[in-house]
Parts: C-alpha cells; structure tokens; sequence
C-alpha cells in the first residue's frame, strides 16, 4: 500500500550535470516527510519522453530544462496561458482521469520566478533591456521583463529579423539598455571561462547584469561586469522561486 502512495517527480534535459533541481526537491521532501521522490531523466532525444512515462507509473509531475523547453510542447494536451504566451515549458502537469487516462499540461515557472527575483533592482533608469540569447529560457525572460513595464531587445550570434546582433551592440545602445540578462549557457560550469561577447567596457555603475547560470555563484559575464561597477545577480534565486512555484503546480 506504501509503495502504491510513493510520488516521483522528476527532470527532462540534456545534459543534466549542472541540475540544482534533484538535490532541491529530495532535501525538501525529506525534511517535510513527503513521500516521494525526485529524479533526473537525462534524455538524449525529446522522443524518449514517453519511455520515462510508460517505465514510472508513480511519475506526478516533471520539470523541463535544455534544451527541451520548446521542444516538448507537442506533447501537450493542454497550455497554460502564460506558458503558451511565452512558447515555452519548464513544468509538466501528470493530470489522471478516472478511467487511468494521462494527459499532460504544460506551464511556464521561469516567467515567474524571474520576474519575483529582478524586481526589486528595477528603477526609473532600468526601463529598456538586452536579453542575450534566444532560446526557450529567453522566452519566459522576454515575458518577465514585460511583466514588470522593462521593454526587451533579443541579442542574437545570426542576424535576425527584430533582434540585434552581437556586433551591434554600439555605445548608445548599451547607454540605452542598461539591463543585460544572459540566459546563454555561456559560463557554465565545467566552461567556467567563458562569457557573452559584449562591450564590457560600456558598462556603468546604472547597469544591471543578470546571469541565469548559477554554477558557479560569480561567473565569468558577472566578473567582467562587475570589474566596470555594474550591478550583478546570479540565477539562484530564480531557481529557488520557479521551483517553489512548481510544486505549487504539481499540487493544485
């Protein structure tokens, strides 16, 4: 009979060394004796979805990271709104019928998360920002920064209708801009080196400089930022945040 209350919960992407997410949940679920389990899926093709979900039957809920947060969204019977306004899914609602029928619905928790995290350092001087890189983490930044009245411009490596390449990052527009949020995996851990390539030296005591990545605590993107007065932020307290929001989604 216990075995037949036991939750498990887990995380779809690829890789999956740098998930703060596991260690998270099972530290909560010990701490408030909660019976279940969470568990990384690393998946080297989004296709292999349905095999984690036929093989664990006592699978509640998932979290979504890269490189699938766009790529799962045909697998979805139903969006939430902010999600399907965002284009992208970072949690997976398991939604039982009576009859045992599955259906997934997905969510977006990183808009929110975001959005609860950068808003305190937002002022009157922080009204326009550059949000450098253009995959699904950046959608739901994109809808965070609108959220909160800050007008985003999309930094792109390729030229692209509406979005501004690295190349074109002039003076003015870094006067203009003075929010930069990276969500590139650009510095993560092991690649601790590395960091965006924009004109750090244009950077001011006004700016702000926000980094999703969170291993290491300072990266590369925040040192150099940090070297011309910028004000720098880690994505620690997002993940704290849109994880606490996704247990709230797995429990409505």
């Amino acid at each position: 009979m216990a075995l037949a209350q036991h939750k498990i919960y887990g995380l779809i992407g690829f890789p999956l060394t740098h998930s703060f997410s596991q260690n998270y949940f099972n530290n909560m679920f010990e701490s408030e004796h909660i019976d279940a389990e969470y568990v990384n899926f690393e998946l080297a093709d989004i296709g292999d979805l349905m095999e984690v979900v036929a093989e664990n039957p006592q699978l509640c809920g998932l979290n979504v990271t890269i490189p699938y947060k766009e790529q799962v969204i045909p697998y979805m019977d139903e969006m939430d709104e902010e999600a399907a306004k965002i284009g992208a899914v970072n949690v997976i609602k398991f939604i039982r019928g009576k009859n045992g029928e599955l259906k997934f619905k997905g969510y977006n928790s990183d808009a929110m998360g975001f959005q609860n995290s950068i808003a305190p350092l937002i002022n009157q001087n922080r009204t326009n920002a550059l949000v450098l890189g253009t995959g699904g983490a950046s959608k739901a930044i994109v809808q965070g920064l609108r959220n909160l009245g800050v007008e985003p411009t999309l930094v792109s490596r390729t030229k692209r209708e509406g979005m501004l390449t690295y190349e074109e990052l002039t003076p003015e527009i870094m006067a203009i801009n003075k929010v930069i949020v990276n969500t590139t995996p650009l510095g993560m851990y092991p690649n601790v080196d590395e960091c965006p390539d924009i004109p750090y030296d244009l950077l001011t005591p006004q700016h702000l400089c926000y980094d999703l990545i969170y291993n290491p605590d300072v990266t590369t993107f925040m040192k150099k930022s940090q070297k011309y007065g910028a004000e720098v932020k880690n994505g620690l307290e997002m993940l704290l945040l849109q994880a606490f929001e996704s247990w709230n989604i797995w429990n409505l």
